[in-house]
């Protein structure tokens, strides 16, 4: 792949497309080339939205082998929702494109397992876009954790949850779709565990226990988790996630020096506080320079064109970590997806 102008793709013209529309349109050496969505109206209002001025017009399919077949397509942007993600990842890895998918990248191991199969046979780069570990405050958290600003690293605390109207043919209740909190939103709580204890300690500990309450819906998706994670020693990653629920979604990262806090939405922080056991409390402001996609669109764009199959920061063995915790918890909670049997774990 050559240096010339990175062009993408969307597959799924929802409202988190437009986001990663957005900072592709404002940052240098990238441009939407095309969208595809089940819907040719909305692919349509789509392409007409993101298509600059004096520049070709954004190509709008409804066909994703049609898209994929187009040779002028370096990187497709998956978004549909997480349960539908498997089967146009897997179709752009086979055309050799570069895929960045949201997360989560698919609703159990096994698949995730096929698609990272997937992408070494083809030598195409595949990355689940956990953007919060791309944006400043937390390359700032992961600095003071190194540091050992907390002292020795006790316990973490978080929640992310947010009441959602009921409606079991939505993607956030419907199992044929992969709904539930967990699958949502609860994969931050994951990956923001996991962020910091890598970061301070320098290795994620396998888990010594894993607790684990569930309040399901009607439908037998997971509308309420609280979870813990123990890792021994004492220390343990304890989190909420809903879809019923509203709560301050926050993190603390509790220390024997300190606290160190991401006040409100911590999986969108721009903001970081040091609270310590002695001395004067520390807030640092770490802005997004576009809108927060920008560092992990760059870092696709990078590997893409380093001929890499996937990155440092979100590489393959760390989301199919992350997809096994959630098979756990999910096994737990007794929440199973249909397609479940379709994907067993190896024996």
């Amino acid at each position: 792949m050559s240096d010339s102008t990175f062009q993408w793709a969307v597959i799924g013209p929802g409202a988190i497309a437009h986001r990663f529309a957005d900072a592709v349109a404002r940052l240098d050496g990238c441009r939407l080339h095309a969208v595809c969505g089940r819907d040719a109206h909305r692919a349509q209002q789509f392409a007409d939205r993101w298509s600059a001025p004096g520049e070709p017009a954004v190509l709008a399919h409804t066909d994703p082998a049609v898209l994929l077949a187009d040779p002028s397509i370096d990187g497709v942007y998956v978004a549909t929702p997480h349960g539908q993600h498997y089967e146009p990842v897997l179709a752009a890895l086979r055309a050799g494109k570069a895929v960045l998918c949201e997360k989560s990248l698919v609703p159990n191991q096994e698949m995730g397992r096929r698609l990272v199969e997937a992408a070494r046979t083809h030598r195409s780069f595949l990355m689940e876009a956990v953007w919060t570990r791309f944006l400043p405050a937390y390359q700032e958290l992961a600095t003071w954790l190194r540091d050992g600003r907390l002292g020795a690293l006790h316990g973490l605390q978080s929640s992310f949850c947010f009441p959602a109207p009921y409606d079991p043919d939505s993607r956030i209740f419907s199992p044929a779709l992969a709904g539930g909190a967990l699958l949502d939103v609860g994969i931050y709580n994951l990956t923001a565990t996991r962020w910091v204890l890598q970061h301070a300690l320098g290795e994620v500990p396998p888990l010594v226990d894993l607790q684990v309450r569930a309040r399901l819906a009607p439908t037998g998706v997971d509308a309420r988790l609280a979870v813990a994670l123990d890792f021994g020693d004492g220390l343990v990653s304890q989190f909420h996630c809903a879809v019923d629920t509203f709560a301050p979604n926050t993190m603390q990262v509790l220390g024997a020096a300190g606290a160190i806090v991401l006040p409100e939405t911590f999986w969108e922080a721009t903001r970081l506080q040091w609270l310590p056991a002695r001395g004067t409390a520390e807030t640092i402001e770490r802005p997004f320079e576009i809108n927060g996609f920008e560092n992990e669109i760059r870092e696709a764009m990078r590997c893409a064109r380093a001929g890499e199959i996937e990155s440092p920061v979100v590489p393959h063995a760390e989301t199919l970590a992350v997809l096994g915790w959630m098979d756990r918890i999910r096994a737990l909670a007794g929440v199973r997806y249909p397609f479940d049997d379709d994907f067993p774990p190896p024996r």
